[in-house]
This record gives C-alpha cells, structure tokens and sequence, in this order.
C-alpha cells in the first residue's frame, strides 16, 4: 500500500508531500518479537535494554515558542542492543496548559508512514486535540526511526555531488542520440501496464528505486519497520515516567498503535485509532480497499464538488468533472502535461499521468481545504496549463525550505558523525523514502512479477486506473524480503478497551478497515464519523471530539453503534 496514508496538521502550515509512491523505495526486515501466549518477558527487565529505559529526556526549549523539545536514544537493533548502534530520535511537547489537574503524557503519531511527529507539533498540532484533553495532557510526538530529524535517517536519493554527475551523463546522452517521438511516448508510464515493455519498464524502473535505497541507506533498511517503531514508542513512555501509555494515531499511526498494542496490552491505559488500517489485510488486498477508497472519493468530488467548492468547480455536472479528469489522465499518458518553467515538474518535461493522479488523490484527504484549488487546478490543466496542478503542496513546503543552515562547525560535526554512521544526509523531506520503506517492511510481497500482473485487472474492475497505478506501486517491494509479519488478525490480549475511530468517506483509509479492526480488538470499540476527508478527530466537529476527549480523559467508553 505504497500511498501517502499520512494526517495533514489541521492547523498547521506544512501539509501533504506529493509522493509518487511508483517510484519509492524499499528494504528488508529481522526477526520479530513473538505476540499473544508466546510473548516474550518485558523488554524494560532486560539488563541490555536497561540503559534505554532508565534514560530521561533533557528538555530544552524548541525553535518554535511555546514548545519543549529533547532526543531519545533507543538501540537501532533490539536483538542486539549493546552493539553500540543506535537511533536518536527528536521528541516534542507541548505542556498541558491545566497543569494542576494533569493526568500524563498523551503520545501521538501523525500518520505516513514517513511524517515526523516532532515537527507536526512545532506546526500547531496540538491544536488538532480537544481542550479538555489538551488541560489535562502533556501532548508529546516523536519521529520515528529513520523519519525526518532521526539521527540517521533514511535517503535513497543520491548525494548532491552524484545527482549532478548523473545529469551531466544524461545530458551528453541526450546531446548524442535524439529521441524520436514515438519513443518519447513509450517513455511515459501508463496508469495500466498492458503491454510487454510498459510492464518491463514499469519492474525496471521499480528495480532502480530499490537499488538506489539499497545502496544509500542500506546499513539502516532493515531496522526500521513499525514493530521496532512500536519499541520505541514503550522506551519513549518509559523515558517520560509513564506507567502506561496514553496514545492516539492518525492513519499509519494506528498501525504503530496496534503494534504496541500488541507487544504491549497490560501497558496501554488508553488508546485512540482514527484512519485504521487492518492488519489482516495482504499486499493484494491492501491496494484494492485503498485504491477503491481514492476511487469512491473522486466520485464524491465530482457529485459533491459545487457544495464545497461552489463557483471554482471545473464542471457544471459531475459528469462533466469526471469526464474532464478522466480526459487529463489520458492525454498525460500520451504525453506529459505542460508546466511553467519554475514548476517542480519542469525538470521532467511536465506532469506524467502518475503525478497527475497523485495531485488528484492527495486533494481527497480534506475537502474542506483543498477542493477549491484542486478544482481551479484542473481547469486550467485541461486548458493547457498544469502549473497550478503540480504545485498545490508547494507553498505549504517553504518552511522546510528556511531552515537555519547551521555553523560550520555544526556541519563538519555532522559530516563526521555520517561517515561514521555510513548513511548519507537525508534531505530535508524522506517522507517518500520512509513511506515505501516501512511499508515494504512490514507487508510480505512476492519475489517475482507474476502476482503483480495478476493483479492488474482485479484492481482495474474494484477501483479502475486508481487502482492499476496501486499494483505497479508495489512493485518496489518484490526486489526486498519482507520483515516477519504476515497478515494477521489482532493479537492483544489483556489490553483496555480501544477506540476505533472511522470515517465513511476517507479516501486512504476506507471505512470498512476501521470496522474490521474494531472488531478484531478484544473490546474493541467504533466511532463513526460521517463525512468525507481522512481521518476525523480534530476535523470531525464538536461531536467527534467530546466523545474521543471523553475517553482520553476519563476513559468513557463508546456505545455501540455510536455515530457523529
């Protein structure tokens, strides 16, 4: 499922990356601690975990007023924890502001797989969460292993000195031999791969993008799946004095959660899942439900576009709207769409069928903020003009782009400590790198092509080329062995009740996960928000946050059948 399944900060300024998820990467996984009747002793009594546990956070003021900030150090290898190799992640929070009646610490996840929890709360994340659970709760993230400030982090985009020397060759190349038209056409990736070389390139292309992960962050691939990810959130809890932990995930972030929750229940004091995704799910399965959700979500884009975006919509009828989408995926498949000369897009020679579906897709996550663009966008690209289109995430990355570039001192510490690491820096942004990365790690894939085109045309009747474009994103993972999970029911016996939160419309984490995950938890519980967007807490209105704050803060169950 190598789509963005991230939260945008409701509040925030940095939103959604533009992921192109077909062109991603991928790693490999270690054993995995047992679960259920088997599992193993408490990590925290182990003697070679105990200097992670005894560990307490230094708080310092961050580089955003009004917010703490500190590193947690954990082992990067929980098998081997006394190599001496490590991860040292960034930890955030925001104090409660009723202090005299606080309870905790409440942990949260942003989603991604690849968002940095650290940096979504400098943006105001905390502001996504109820009053009464902000007075009574310290709201603390972290990025998780090989995300975003982790030290090391993951990259699989090649050092700045090897990027220009590769567009050096490429363009002697190009000056060498001129493309034809007819190659250039072939060149651009169909949302279906039905033929012999589409598909060749299409496994090509995905090879490429597993050798390049492989060869810049190798040293960390394998060690940074959502089950060591959910160790860390317990020496994370132990780190902050917590006895148990008080935890909500957005999209990915319920991935984590039932991770911990299934290594940890007698921990949990409380938990909140809001976007599931479903463990039982396979890699087929995975990309059909997500696949269809995006599909659905366009549906109501097109039948719902004029009560949300009113006169800015690039149709006068759903048909219309469809029909203009549909129209802009088959003339980028031709050929790619035309962009402004400081477009991102402009390097590749304009929007590709695959990034103007992800543009179209990502503007499904929250209606209320992205249709009206999303729809000036689409007009304009159908009148020749795809600048727009590709850069709906732009304005909300320029924070990334001011960051304090340090002394040089700083640099040449950093420098040292990177070659002792043997990764290279990440950019600014490996939200990509890390969203392929965990995903492949943690659902199995077959090793050879078969299965993948086998599943082309399932995925074509369930969610069209939404979901074709799902299958080739996949075919990253095949070149990587899978950690070791399989697909599996929930296992987490003795842990409270555990709150489900889903949303009938949600384009990346459809309903119906959310519901088969609520079941699977013993006294699992559902809240059903109706309404479109991912995810609903913090977006979902009044009645959404007095029932989730209600169960944060005094542990007030649901009732069956509970629905805002």
């Amino acid at each position: 499922m190598n789509r963005a399944v991230r939260r945008r900060p409701a509040l925030a300024t940095t939103a959604l990356a533009l992921l192109g998820a077909l062109s991603l990467t991928a790693c490999t996984g270690g054993p995995v601690p047992a679960t259920g009747k088997a599992r193993a002793a408490d990590p925290a009594s182990r003697p070679d975990l105990k200097p992670f546990y005894g560990q307490r956070l230094q708080w310092t003021d961050c580089a955003t007023d009004g917010y703490e900030c500190a590193r947690l150090t954990v082992p990067r290898d929980y098998a081997r924890p006394g190599n001496g190799r490590t991860f040292v992640l960034p930890v955030a929070r925001a104090a409660a502001t009723g202090p005299a009646r606080r309870i905790g610490s409440l942990v949260y996840n942003p989603g991604g797989p690849g968002a940095g929890g650290a940096s979504s709360l400098e943006e105001g994340m905390d502001e996504s969460f109820g009053a009464a659970v902000r007075a009574r709760f310290d709201i603390v993230s972290f990025d998780p292993r090989g995300v975003g400030g982790s030290v090391p982090a993951l990259t699989c985009e090649p050092a700045e000195a090897e990027a220009e020397e590769a567009e050096a060759e490429e363009a002697e190349a190009d000056g060498e031999a001129e493309q034809t038209s007819e190659e250039a056409s072939d060149a651009v990736a169909p949302l279906y791969p039905r033929t012999e070389a589409a598909r060749s390139a299409a496994a090509s292309g995905a090879r490429t993008a597993a050798e390049d992960c492989e060869e810049h962050s190798g040293p960390i691939l394998r060690h940074v799946g959502t089950e060591d990810a959910a160790r860390d959130l317990d020496v994370l809890r132990a780190a902050l004095g917590e006895r148990e932990l008080t935890y909500l995930g957005w999209s990915y972030g319920t991935s984590l959660g039932t991770s911990y929750a299934e290594q940890f229940p007698r921990r949990v004091r409380a938990m909140v899942l809001d976007g599931a995704i479903d463990p039982s799910l396979d890699w087929r399965q995975r990309v059909i439900s997500q696949s269809a959700g995006f599909r659905r979500s366009v549906d109501d884009y097109a039948e719902q576009c004029a009560e949300i975006a009113g006169d800015s919509c690039p149709g006068a009828s759903p048909q219309e709207i469809r029909a203009l989408i549909e129209r802009l995926y088959q003339r980028a498949e031709r050929e790619p769409l035309p962009v402004a000369e400081d477009s991102t897009y402009a390097e590749y020679g304009g929007m590709d069928a695959t990034a103007v579906l992800d543009a179209v897709s990502m503007a499904m996550y929250t209606p209320e903020d992205q249709w009206e663009p999303l729809s000036e966008a689409l007009r304009e690209a159908d009148q020749g003009d795809a600048t727009k289109l590709g850069g709906l995430d732009d304005e909300e990355e320029t924070e990334e782009e001011t960051e304090d570039p340090g002394t040089a001192e700083e640099e040449q510490e950093e420098q040292k400590e990177q070659e002792e690491d043997e990764t290279p820096e990440p950019p600014a942004d490996n939200s990509g790198a890390a969203l392929t990365a965990v995903n492949c790690l943690d659902v199995p894939h077959p090793r050879s092509l078969s299965p993948y085109w086998d599943a082309l045309a399932p995925a074509d009747r369930a969610a069209g080329v939404y979901g074709t474009a799902g299958v080739t994103a996949e075919l990253t993972c095949r070149d990587w062995p899978s950690g070791g999970r399989s697909p599996h029911r929930v296992d987490a016996e003795g842990v409270p009740p555990v709150l489900v939160v889903g949303t009938t419309g949600d384009p990346a984490t459809p309903y119906e996960e959310s519901v088969s995950l609520a079941e699977q938890f013993p006294q699992g519980m559902l809240l059903t928000y109706e309404g479109l967007g991912h995810t609903a807490y913090g977006r979902g209105g009044a009645c959404v946050t007095a029932k989730v704050d209600a169960y944060l803060v005094k542990r007030e169950r649901v009732r069956p059948g509970a629905t805002c």
